[in-house]
């Protein structure tokens, strides 16, 4: 069964910086792209990030390019997403996300941008 646990979540200020980890099982990890989704309050969800097998690519949203870096630990079926310079809009629930025969999603973690 396949399992994806999102941590990391909190208060930061802005201009600040979070790192968030999500832990996977169930599956092979290292031969799957891992996404990331954030849902912001009264918002749809939307594309974050994305890592291929292996961390060989990294594709950004525009609104978070040259701000959050994707990484993963094999090793430790773990995929990381690093924030930093945060503002109040990426506030929100953020999700990992696997695709198989179907979408998989964590619980999701809340973080809260604020002064």
């Amino acid at each position: 069964q396949v399992h994806l646990v999102e941590s990391g979540g909190g208060l930061v200020h802005p201009g600040g910086s979070l790192r968030l980890s999500c832990t996977a099982s169930g599956f092979t990890f290292s031969t799957k792209v891992i996404n990331w989704y954030r849902q912001a309050p009264g918002k749809g969800r939307e594309w974050v990030a994305r890592i291929t097998t292996g961390g060989s690519s990294t594709n950004y949203a525009e609104s978070v390019v040259r701000r959050f870096a994707i990484s993963r630990d094999d090793a430790k079926n773990t995929v990381y997403l690093q924030m930093d310079k945060l503002k109040p809009e990426d506030t929100g629930m953020y999700y990992c996300n696997v695709r198989l025969s179907e979408d998989h999603w964590g619980q999701g973690t809340q973080f809260t941008v604020s002064s």
